[in-house]
């Protein structure tokens, strides 16, 4: 999902061709005509505003005013302020007041938008230093979080439920979902974010170790135990102790686990006598626990003392609405480490990561932004950046289907980036999609004519927004004397153009 602007102006012909501005650069735009209104705007939780562009001269509350309001409510988003009077003083208080830049009206497009590419740069590496910070220290929380999918919205409310308990909570997903991120947030929301939060990989134990690595061991409890050894639930005292991947662990361990759970108190190898612990638990998982339990691979009651409060989340094919949001965060983590100056992402390349399957999830995304930080030689990651993924979406599947052999197909957002995928993957086969296709190929196998295809769009544009040419000519970004002149080239001929509701025959 592109960035959200919010512009606001009382001159509404400024607020227009801000808007028109915005969304050619490829942003989601919502306009205020006051101060009031934005405010109420940038209060509401369910509205994601990435960035303000502020008129400071308005009736009632100005753009000053604006700017006083959200620092004393502690609302960080960036602002661009914009004024008619480019006076030295106006610059000094808009940028005391919190200001990110300054535009003087009429704002050229270049300009605004090198200042929105640098303010939501800024504002993403403020945001990743400030993630760094709380996971560092231990007080990560829901607010650190990237996301506004809907699925993880409600993933989130839920969790924030269970960290006002002690209640304990077993997390389950995919591998690479970020698990362990909810439960840090769980963490350091709760009255324990000033205690310790101990995480357990309990895949990657030697099974001969679990038990010395949970509770401990004494000096010589066994053949190398040369020292007295601490473990996870005693370094967790007090805070909290994730277990990660706990279907993996082995029956035996599930006894003294179980047991560890139910008395609040462990035994450590060798040990003569158990110890009193005070342990929040916070359980992971990315097996079905439930199976296991019928299979005899997991304990039952150990089963039913995890899965208290259980939180699911959701894979990252599935709430694709976040995938712009974790490149940015991930590209001002990794330009920051590695020294790069890459502020913008093309909207071909996002295109091209919201249709990826991402069986790895997150933390294949992760990677994948990584690896085109390090390729990168401009300031804009595109399709190049990320050769793997468009030669997979070209591929999409072994070998298509008889109905398509002759005809092969790729999806409308394809198109949008198949002329920057490199020459080596041009030759990989395409197979067809079943719904917002558009055909490329003739039935001989030929490219068809590009009248052709641009009429095809056009049809299809007009379907798709109901006849309404303004919001056909603005998505296909031409106005709308351009389009009528090219409908009337194609032959489509429109009942009463100037009427912006009225529905378009085809000639």
């Amino acid at each position: 999902m592109a960035e959200c602007i919010l512009i606001v102006d009382d001159d509404p012909v400024q607020r227009r061709l801000v808007e028109a501005m915005a969304v050619r650069f490829g942003y989601q735009a919502l306009t205020a005509e006051g101060g009031d209104t934005a405010l109420a705007l940038l209060g509401d939780p369910q509205t994601r505003i990435d960035c303000v562009i502020l008129d400071l001269v308005m009736p009632d509350l100005d753009g000053l005013g604006v700017l006083a309001k959200m620092r004393e409510r502690g609302l960080r988003v960036p602002v661009i302020v914009q004024t008619a009077h480019g006076g030295i003083d106006n610059v000094v208080s808009a940028m005391r007041a919190g200001a990110a830049d300054f535009v003087v009206k009429p704002v050229g497009a270049e300009r605004l938008q090198v200042s929105l590419r640098n303010a939501l740069a800024q504002s993403a590496l403020e945001g990743e230093l400030q993630r760094i910070k709380h996971a560092r220290t231990g007080t990560l929380t829901f607010r650190d979080l990237v996301s506004r999918s809907p699925q993880m919205q409600l993933v989130m409310r839920t969790a924030e439920k269970a960290a006002t308990s002690s209640i304990p909570v077993l997390i389950e997903g995919e591998s690479g979902v970020g698990k362990e991120l909810i439960a840090r947030a769980i963490h350091g929301s709760s009255e324990r974010r000033t205690k310790p939060f101990v995480a357990v990989n309990c895949g990657a134990i030697p099974e001969n170790l679990v038990e010395s690595i949970l509770f401990g061991h004494e000096k010589g409890a066994f053949t190398g135990a040369t020292e007295r050894h601490v473990g996870k639930f005693a370094e967790a005292d007090g805070g909290v102790l994730f277990l990660d991947e706990v279907g993996e662990l082995p029956l035996a361990a599930q006894v003294k686990l179980l047991r560890a759970i139910q008395e609040n108190e462990i035994e450590p190898v060798g040990g003569r006598k158990p110890i009193k612990v005070d342990v929040r638990l916070i359980s992971a998982t990315n097996r079905n626990l439930m199976a296991d339990v019928k299979s005899g691979r997991f304990r039952e009651d150990l089963f039913y003392r995890l899965h208290v409060f259980p939180i699911t989340v959701p894979p990252l094919r599935e709430r694709t609405e976040d995938i712009a949001d974790l490149v940015r965060h991930f590209l001002a983590h990794f330009c920051a480490e590695e020294g790069k100056r890459i502020q913008f992402v093309s909207n071909e390349a996002l295109a091209l990561l919201r249709n990826h399957p991402w069986p790895g999830n997150v933390r294949q995304l992760e990677n994948m932004v990584f690896r085109a930080v390090v390729l990168a030689e401009g300031d804009t990651l595109g399709p190049d950046e990320f050769p793997q993924i468009a030669v997979q979406a070209l591929r999409t599947g072994s070998e298509p289907d008889a109905d398509t052999a002759q005809a092969p197909s790729i999806t409308a957002d394809m198109t949008s980036f198949a002329a920057g995928i490199p020459e080596w993957a041009a030759t990989v086969p395409v197979q067809s999609r079943p719904h917002g296709t558009l055909t490329v190929f003739d039935g001989e196998g030929h490219i068809r004519p590009l009248e052709d295809l641009e009429s095809e769009v056009i049809r299809f544009a007009i379907s798709h927004y109901r006849g309404q040419m303004s919001e056909v000519a603005r998505r296909l970004h031409i106005g709308r004397s351009t389009l009528y002149r090219k409908l009337e080239n194609l032959g489509i001929s429109g009942e009463n153009p100037d009427s912006d509701g009225e529905a378009v025959s085809s000639g």
